[in-house]
């Protein structure tokens, strides 16, 4: 009965619930950043916006959160390098929180990079599960 409450048979889906958030997550991320990559005005109006939020050093902040943003979803892919990829993840995003929740945006506004902060913590601290090439490797999961 105790099973039952507290579904613990779910518990075997772990790695394919990992293996759809990571799929997810990290063509979601590509495709975000996807168009700064390729066009110089997208990045510069990146680089605006920074600068609206009195980000320190847009020119430089821009392009690496762009790329960290497309480094992390090209590791959560395939699940490589997956706790360092989450730890990226969630330093990028409390940094975007950082800047935006000072322009007095609501709790509904900050939640999208907020969440992101955690699902980098999960990944830090759980790994990407053993559908995934750390695993393959031989790394940690």
């Amino acid at each position: 009965m105790r099973r039952g409450l507290f579904l613990n048979d779910l518990k075997g889906g772990t790695d394919l619930a990992l293996l759809a958030l990571r799929l997810f997550l990290g063509a979601f991320l590509i495709y975000g950043v996807w168009d700064n990559i390729v066009s110089a005005e997208r990045m510069a109006e990146f680089v605006s916006f920074l600068t609206g939020l009195n980000c320190p050093l847009p020119e430089i902040a821009a392009p690496v959160a762009v790329w960290a943003q497309f480094a992390v979803g090209v590791l959560l892919i395939p699940g490589l390098l997956t706790r360092w990829a989450g730890i990226v993840l969630a330093i990028n995003f409390v940094v975007a929180v950082a800047l935006i929740a000072p322009t007095g945006a609501s709790f509904r506004d900050l939640y999208p990079p907020a969440i992101l902060i955690f699902i980098g913590a999960l990944f830090a601290t759980q790994g990407a599960g053993r559908l995934s090439a750390d695993a393959a490797l031989g790394r940690s999961t």
